[in-house]
C-alpha cells in the first residue's frame, strides 16, 4: 500500500475529529453561556430573597416593640392603607380595637413567635404564635380582686412589597383563646374546646371544663357572640357545674359568614366562719373566649 495515501487518509481522519471537536466546543458555548447567565440569576434571586425575609422578620418583630411603647402610629405605618383584618375590620377599626385593649390592660405585653417564612416575588406570608400577657383589677363586694389575663393564637400575617416597601395586608388567624382569671380562679385549672372552624348555618357544641376545688361551688355559662364592631353581648345563662365539670352547650352558627366568639363565664364561691356564721364568699370570677372562625359553604 501506498504510504503517502495511509499518511493523507490519517491526516483526513484527524482533521475530521478536530473539525468535529471544534463544532462540539462552538455548539456547546450558548448552552455553557445559559448555565452561567441561570447560576447568576439564582444566585441574584437567592441575596434578594434573604434581603426579603430579613426585612419581614423586622416588621414582624418591630410591632412587639411598638405595641410594648403603645405607638399606634408607629405601629399603623407597618400596615398598608386597605389592611382587611381576619374578621373583615378595616385598619381604622382594627386600631381602635388595639388603642381600647391598651386602655383596658395598660400593661399588656406580648411575644411573637415567627413558624415560617414564604416569599412569592412581591407576596409574602408569615406563620406567627403570638401571646399577650396583662394584669388587672376587678372590685366585687368592695374588695379588689387582682387578675390575670392570658392570650394566645395562631395565624398568618400577609404583606406585599410596594415601592421596595414591605406592609401588612392582611391576617388569617386559625386559632385563638383568651383567658381572664381573677382570686383564687387564677390557681384552678379551665378550660374551654371549640371547633377552630365551623360552616355557616351549622350546628356545633362548645364544652368547659372546670376542676373544681373541694369545699368550693361553681356556676358558669357558656355563650355566643358574633365577632363585630361595636360588640353586641349576648345573654347569659348561668348554671351549676355539673358532677363531672363538664358543661357543654349547642350553637347554630349564624348565617352571614361572621367569625364568632364562644365566652364562658365561671364564678367560685367558698364557705367561710364570720362571727360564728357560715357565710358564703366571691372566691373568684373568670372568662374564657374562643375562636371560631365560619366559613360560608358555596355549595348550591
Amino acid at each position: 500500500m501506498n504510504t503517502f495515501f495511509i499518511y493523507n487518509q490519517s491526516m483526513i481522519r484527524g482533521l475530521i475529529i478536530s473539525l468535529s471537536l471544534i463544532m462540539f466546543v462552538i455548539a456547546d458555548v450558548p448552552a455553557n453561556a445559559n448555565c452561567f447567565i441561570n447560576a447568576k440569576n439564582k444566585v441574584k434571586t437567592g441575596i434578594q430573597l434573604r434581603t426579603d425575609k430579613k426585612a419581614i422578620k423586622k416588621i414582624i418583630k418591630i410591632q412587639d416593640k411598638y405595641a410594648q411603647n403603645y405607638d399606634d402610629i408607629s405601629l399603623s405605618k407597618l400596615y398598608a392603607d386597605d389592611f382587611i383584618s381576619s374578621d373583615g375590620f378595616k385598619k381604622d377599626v382594627y386600631f381602635d380595637l388595639i388603642k381600647e385593649t391598651w386602655q383596658a390592660y395598660p400593661d399588656i405585653s406580648y411575644t411573637t413567635e415567627i413558624k415560617g417564612i414564604n416569599v412569592e416575588k412581591d407576596q409574602a406570608s408569615v406563620d406567627v404564635y403570638e401571646t399577650s400577657l396583662a394584669t388587672t383589677t376587678q372590685v366585687e363586694e368592695n374588695v379588689a380582686i387582682y387578675g390575670e389575663l392570658h392570650s394566645y393564637s395562631n395565624g398568618t400575617y400577609y404583606l406585599k412589597k410596594t415601592n421596595n416597601k414591605w406592609l401588612i395586608t392582611s391576617e388569617k388567624i386559625k386559632n385563638e383563646k383568651s383567658m381572664l382569671k381573677y382570686g383564687d380562679l387564677r390557681y384552678v385549672d379551665i378550660d374551654l374546646n371549640s371547633p377552630e372552624t365551623v360552616k355557616a348555618g351549622e350546628y356545633y357544641t362548645a364544652a368547659l371544663t372546670v376542676n373544681t376545688p373541694e369545699s368550693a361551688m361553681i356556676v358558669a355559662s357558656i355563650g355566643r357572640d358574633n365577632i363585630t364592631y361595636p360588640q353586641e353581648k349576648s345573654e347569659e345563662i348561668f348554671r351549676k357545674m355539673p358532677e363531672d365539670n363538664i358543661l357543654e352547650r349547642m350553637f347554630l352558627a349564624n348565617k352571614e359568614g361572621k367569625n364568632e366568639y364562644n365566652v364562658a363565664s365561671v364564678a367560685m364561691t367558698k364557705t367561710q366562719v364570720r362571727n360564728g356564721k357560715l357565710s358564703l364568699y366571691m372566691a373568684g370570677i373568670a372568662f374564657i373566649m374562643t375562636r371560631v372562625n365560619v366559613e360560608v359553604n358555596d355549595e348550591k
